[in-house]
């Protein structure tokens, strides 16, 4: 019997957590058509869920997600035109990233190993990057002729600089986890037993948090570096305004008076 979707990625619900889990470890978590359609989807589900109050994406096995497999996707046309690969990309690996960036709860990547091509962008897209210390990231795409996709080049320069992005994307080495800490790249690396522990603790501190807050503060960083100035302070005086009909704002001033733990809902 064939495996389905929900067979190659995982999800559970669990203290407020949506836990993502990509299950194709035979084949280093390469992720298909289907897969990256039930990611999309699950992290919609999330956004719109007010009991969803953070998000994991991790893998099984030894890779978190070596790159595109493209088995599994819509037949090509029979002759290629111009704007088919354009099309392509855009309705497939860029939606992927979108979905992670535009997710309204804060995503961790739990990076278990070998994050590769599309694997590495969607593990840069998260929010928070946790790796396990045999996790490598490699910008493959040079390895094959290929231009990066899924929003490489838009990410990395924002995490390290263009001329060491140029450098990844350029020569296509292999950056081990303690590397990758030291660049910005990772938030925390860990050893591999201690990976879903150390997911589990932040998002459950995350999900313990002012979920509205958090969504807010995550566009306005995400926007930060598109945009100038003007623009920037324009969104955060929005972002204020909103947030502050928020029941979780009205309990985090409630509780400062009152010098008291404040106690979140999310809503």
């Amino acid at each position: 019997m064939a495996p389905t979707p929900e067979d190659e990625v995982l999800h559970r619900f669990e203290s407020g957590v949506c836990w993502i889990t990509l299950n194709r470890p035979e084949a280093m978590n390469a992720v298909t058509w289907d897969q990256r359609e039930r990611v999309i989807g699950l992290l919609a589900e999330a956004s719109a869920d007010p009991d969803v109050r953070a998000v994991v994406i991790t893998a099984t096995g030894k890779g978190f997600c070596a790159g595109a497999d493209l088995r599994g996707s819509p037949a090509a046309p029979a002759e290629r035109v111009v704007g088919d690969v354009a099309r392509m990309i855009r309705l497939g690996a860029q939606r992927l990233i979108t979905a992670v960036l535009d997710c309204e709860k804060p995503v961790i990547a739990a990076v278990n190993g070998t994050a590769a091509g599309i694997g590495a962008h969607l593990a840069l897209a998260c929010d928070l990057v946790i790796a396990a210390e045999p996790a490598r990231f490699i910008e493959v795409f040079v390895r094959r002729g290929l231009v990066p996709d899924g929003g490489g080049a838009y990410l990395l320069p924002r995490l390290v600089g263009p001329q060491k992005a140029k450098e990844l994307m350029f020569f296509g080495d292999a950056v081990p986890a303690a590397e990758a800490e030291r660049l910005g790249l990772v938030n925390k690396v860990v050893p591999a037993e201690a990976l879903v522990e150390t997911a589990r603790e932040w998002a459950e501190r995350l999900a313990q948090g002012p979920t509205r807050a958090l969504a807010l503060t995550k566009q306005l960083v995400n926007a930060s570096l598109d945009g100038d100035r003007a623009t920037a302070l324009a969104a955060e005086a929005t972002a204020q305004e909103l947030n502050m009909s928020t029941a979780d704002a009205n309990e985090g001033v409630a509780s400062f008076v009152e010098r008291r733990t404040p106690k979140y809902l999310g809503r």
